[in-house]
Formats: C-alpha cells, structure tokens, sequence
C-alpha cells in the first residue's frame, strides 16, 4: 500500500501511482534480503550456499568449450571495439551455436539452459572475448523478447516468435524516450485501437533502445488510453511486439558510446505502425509490470559479467604482480600493491557470491528475488567501477594504454583500458544505481506500509485509530526483539573464523532495521523525499547481505574440503565491517542539507539549457535483419559514418 504525501507535486503523485500499479504486491517465497530490513538473518534462506549440480555444470562447461573453440579464432575484441561493428561473421557463430535462444525452452528451438549457466556464459564473453558481444546477446535476450514472451506470452505468441529469436533473429527493448527516462509514467509514445478492434496505431519515438538499429523484433512500451480505477483516471501502459520489417518503423540514429562500442543501439521511430491486437504481450496495460518481473531475472547478467571479468583482472594482476619489480621489490610484496591486489580478489569472491545467489534463486523457481537481483546489479556494478580503476591504477601507465598499443610495443596486452570502459555503462542501464537505491528502499518500507501506511496518510480518524491498534500489536513483540534477539545466537554450524563475523552481521542486521524504523519516525511522508538516507538505509542492507553469503559459501566450501576462497572470504568479511559502521554513522551526520542548499544557489544562478533545434534525421538505410551472413552490416555501416560526417559538415 503507497502512503499518500502531501510534499508530491502532481506529476510526481502521478508516477508514483503508475509505479505502484506495476509492483508485484506479492511475496513469492521469504525474501533473505527483506527479512534483513525487518532485522532478521535468516541463514536458513542462504545456508548452505546453493550450488550448481552437477549435471547443469557439465552442460554448461560443455556449451563454453565450444564458444571458446569458435571465438578463440572468430572474435577480435580490440578490432570489434576499434571498429565499432561487431562483424556478420560473428553474429552467424552466435546463431549456429545456438546463443541467441540460451534460455528458450527447446520445444520452441531454443538452448533451454538455466539462469545459472546463461549467467556464466555472458560473464565469459566479457572476459575472454568480447563486451559488446555479451552486450548483445545480454539486451536481446534479458530484455529483449525471448523473457517477457517465456513469462507472459500466449502460447501461441511462443509457437510465432520463439523460434525466431532462437534461429538468430534479434531483438530489443523500446521503453527510453528523448524526454524520458526512469518515469514511464510520462511515455509519450502512445498507441489507439483501431475502429475495426484489428490493430493498435501505435506512434513515438524511442531513445538508446539496445540491438534497435538492427532488430527484427522490439518489445515497445506505449501509452494506451487511461482507465478509471476506483474513481481515478490511470494511466496504461501497454507492451506491443513489433516487426522491424513494418511500414513506419524507422532508424533514425545509431548511438556511440564511451564503451561497449559496437553495441548496436539506437533512435527508432514509429509513424503509424499497424499493430496486431495478438501482439499484444500479458494485455492491456500490463507493460510496466511485465517490464519490472521480467527485469527479476534479466538483471542478473550484468553482475554475473561484472563478477567473471573482475576475476579476470585479478587473475592478470596477481601475474602482473609477480613479474613486475620496483625497489627490490615484487610490486604485490609492497603494502600498496598488497592491498589492491586482496580488494580485487577479496571484491571478485563477493561479487560472485552474489550474482550466482541470484542465479540459484531463479534456477529453484517459485522463490521471490526481486530484491536480490536489483541488489546484486546495483552492488557489483558500483564495485566492479571501483576494482577496475584500482586494477588500472595498479598497471599504471600499461593499464591506461591501449590493447592494440601494448601489443606493438612487445607487451602483455591485456585490455584493461577497454574493460573499464566498458563496465561504465552497468551503473546505468537496467535501472540506474539512483533508482536501484528508490526500488529497494520501496521493498524493504513494504511490510511497514502495509501496516501503518493509513497513518500517514488521509484517512479517517477511525481507520487512523485501528491502524494505532494494529501497529501497537506489530511494534510491541518486534521493537524489543531488535535490541534482544541476538543474546543467544551461537551459529554454530559454522567455523570458528566465520562465527564472530556473523554474529556482528546479526547485530548490525537488527540496528539496520531500528534505523529504518527511527527514520520512518522521524521523517514521516518526507522521508519519501530523503533519497540519500534511504540510499545509505539500502547500501548498508546490501553490504549485510553479502557479507552473510560471503560467510555462507566460505563455510560451504570448506564442508566440501576447499580451502581455496578462505583468506578471501575473511578479507572481505574483516574489511566491510569498517565500510558498514561508517554508512551508519553518515545516516545521522552527513551534508545533505548543504548539498541541496548549495544545488539550489547553482540552479538559481545558472540558466536553464535552451532547447536545441531537433534535427530532421532522415531514417537510415533498412539493411539490416536477420541475414547476418551477406555482410550487409558492414555496408550499414559504411553509409551511417557517411550521414554522420554529413552532419558534422
């Protein structure tokens, strides 16, 4: 239940309630991470530390030998980012290996792979090959069709689309707009039913839709007319599948980028697109919703790259460290050195634990992992920024150096420079970090609003008195609980070098949810609008997190009788004690209020942007499709850098 505020200007009550439309009001299963916010550990929900069978694991080594056979010879990261332009070449070994449909099932021609192993294949792309390769098998297939189809899709839409993707045929995701970004509650691009009830028109504008300039199919967002729920208009967002062959479907731009370079994304323009009412994906207004449940699971490749590549970079930096010499020394001998190269490896073991968490939670089915996976992107996204540049910086000037530069030098090339780059963009897309901060800080309020939401709100002094009732029966038992509750907590399934850090996860597990609790006292409806105390509030749940499952596969490991990941495990454990007491000590004394003070000084001196004249891009040329093998890209390309050098003149 949303709490009403009166510190919202309309628009913002708007897209509040679009967004609380869309939430998935209900629990799957015990959520570990939510039961961290109401001062639970649970370590029954991550103990042992799940596993990949056996079974799935050799299907999954199997399939990776076989993209390292091809890709060793076919793929040349450093030419596909100098280029720009992933080759036709490349993209028909993605289609003939099977790449582009890993999780549709295999009745609809697909792989029919786990989340588990899809995740591990898009991280050894990244790390052994190629970014913006994985990039694009990642976009086509976690927000592109093949999810939301598999999640929402008739069966019939199955039977159409599925072995279509599955061939080779790719997709894209249509939600940004030029004026739009993490509030769809403003789309502009909108879609009417026909007078014959045959077809959706649907027109707009779509910005940075990933795979666009060359897909078959889209998933589009569009605004469809409002409806009137309990008194008050709604505004309806509807999901459409649209051919890229259609009349008025138009490339109007491809987007370049700081990183992933050869990503394929783009302007698309819609102008009277005739859309099928069966192509229509979960109905009428469903859009939104459909897009944040299929972005459970689809989040889950980026930490999964964020974490494989990491753990190449440590591998790198460990040689590195062994071979280089400063001052009679091996630079990893040096305490500088040694503590870059234990946050790398220490950051890489974490960043695993929790991806492949995630991963597990999906393969298990019927399990709720909304806060895991936008946990999981948002913190190994933000950690591999801070790794990456640490790696870098531990290369020095080699790790600021170009690929193709070290290896005419007679150096070892490993593409650092590129890497980061690259993994730039994973705090952006998929959900910014700002918004990850906003999604999970809604989750973790949910069991409070659903018992106190009336009391901020405009309800009657009767509902007010039975909500006072109900949260005196709630808070009574529960308050105390967080002081007490962890007196006689042992954990003694564990090992002893784990067992004092848990218990500090406990206590700090419990003082997490008092400062919620204190915080929702104190600010009331405005701490709706206190996005850095909540950000800390989040962050602080997720360094808890992961420390727990850190603890759990460390113990794990070790009841297996590998002691390989112990000294990175207690590093990790050891160090984030400091980082989590310092998040809660910024809580009550920050510089908030001086940042939007200060914000507000530099707006009121600064003019507002003036809007731009909006170029008039002629549609680039359609050849573009399925037929990967005509090496039509290139020449795509060749007349693209051609408009662009017109614009420029």
């Amino acid at each position: 239940m949303a709490i009403e505020n009166a510190n919202r200007n309309e628009q913002e009550a708007q897209s509040i309630d679009v967004a609380e439309d869309s939430r998935e009001l209900d629990w799957k299963s015990k959520s570990f991470m939510g039961s961290m916010f109401m001062g639970e550990l649970d370590m029954e929900l991550a103990y042992p530390y799940p596993e990949q069978s056996a079974e799935d694991k050799a299907e999954g080594d199997e399939l990776l030998a076989r993209i390292d056979a091809w890709a060793n010879d076919a793929i040349d990261g450093d030419q596909i980012d100098r280029d720009e332009e992933i080759p036709a070449h490349v993209f028909k070994g993605l289609a003939d290996l099977g790449l582009f449909g890993i999780k549709i099932p295999k009745k609809y021609g697909g792989l029919g792979m786990s989340q588990t192993n899809y995740m591990r294949i898009l991280g050894h792309f990244c790390r052994y090959h190629c970014g913006s390769v994985g990039a694009t098998l990642s976009a086509h297939q976690s927000i592109g069709i093949p999810q939301p189809l598999k999640l929402f899709g008739t069966e019939e839409q199955k039977k159409k689309f599925l072995p279509r993707i599955a061939r080779g045929e790719i997709s894209a995701f249509g939600l940004t707009e030029p004026q739009v970004g993490s509030d769809p509650a403003n789309l502009a691009t909108h879609a009417e039913l026909n007078e014959a009830g045959t077809h959706w028109v649907l027109n707009g504008e779509k910005l940075w839709c990933t795979n666009g300039v060359i897909a078959d199919l889209f998933v589009v967002m569009a605004r469809t007319p409002d409806k009137v729920i309990k008194g008050k208009p709604r505004k309806q967002i509807t999901a459409f599948i649209v051919e890229g062959k259609w009349d008025g479907v138009d490339v109007l731009h491809r987007s370049k980028f700081m990183g992933i370079r050869a990503i394929e994304n783009g302007v698309i323009r819609f102008t009277d697109v005739q859309v099928p009412v069966d192509h229509v994906i979960a109905g009428e207004g469903r859009g939104l919703k459909l897009a944040l449940t299929t972005l459970n699971d689809g989040r889950l490749g980026i930490p999964a790259i964020c974490a494989e590549t990491t753990k190449g970079l440590v591998e790198f930096s460990a040689r590195w460290a062994k071979t280089r010499h400063q001052w009679g020394k091996h630079i990893g001998e040096h305490e500088a050195g040694a503590d870059k190269l234990a946050r790398m490896a220490a950051g890489a073991y974490a960043m695993e634990t929790l991806a492949f968490f995630g991963g597990a939670l999906s393969d298990a089915g019927g399990r709720d992992l909304r806060m895991e996976a936008a946990t999981a992107k948002m913190f190994n996204s933000e950690l591999i920024s801070e790794l990456g540049d640490l790696g870098l910086q531990f290369r020095g000037g080699r790790g600021y150096e170009q690929e193709a530069s070290l290896k005419r030098r007679g150096e070892h090339a490993e593409p650092i420079e590129r890497g980061v780059r690259d993994a730039r963009i994973n705090r952006i897309v998929e959900g910014t970090t700002d918004i990850m901060h906003l999604f999970l800080a809604r989750e973790a309020l949910d069991p409070h609003l659903k018992v106190a939401a009336p009391l901020f709100g405009r309800a009657s002094a009767g509902v007010k008195f039975k909500t006072l009732l109900a949260c005196a029966a709630k808070y009574a038992t529960w308050y105390p609980k967080l002081w007490l509750g962890g007196l006689f907590r042992w954990f003694g399934d564990f090992d002893g070098r784990l067992r004092g850090h848990l218990r500090w996860v406990d206590a700090r597990t419990r003082k997490l949810a008092r400062t919620l609790f204190h915080q929702m006292i104190l600010q009331g409806p405005k701490l709706e609008m206190r996005q850095l105390i909540l950000a800390r509030v989040v962050d602080i749940g997720a360094e808890l997190a992961v420390m727990a499952l850190v603890a759990s596969r460390v113990q794990t490991e070790l009841k297996n009788g590998d002691t390989t990941n112990v000294g990175r495990g207690l590093y990790w454990l050891k160090s984030r004690r400091v980082v989590v007491d310092r998040m809660f000590e910024d809580i009550s004394s920050n510089c908030d209020a001086d940042a939007r003070k200060l914000a507000a000084e530099l707006m009121l001196s600064a003019e507002a942007l003036e809007d731009l004249p909006k170029p008039d891009l002629s549609p680039l040329p359609r050849e573009y499709g399925s037929d990967l093998t005509s090496g039509r890209q290139t020449v795509r390309a060749s007349q693209m850098r051609q408009q662009d050098d017109a614009a420029a003149k």
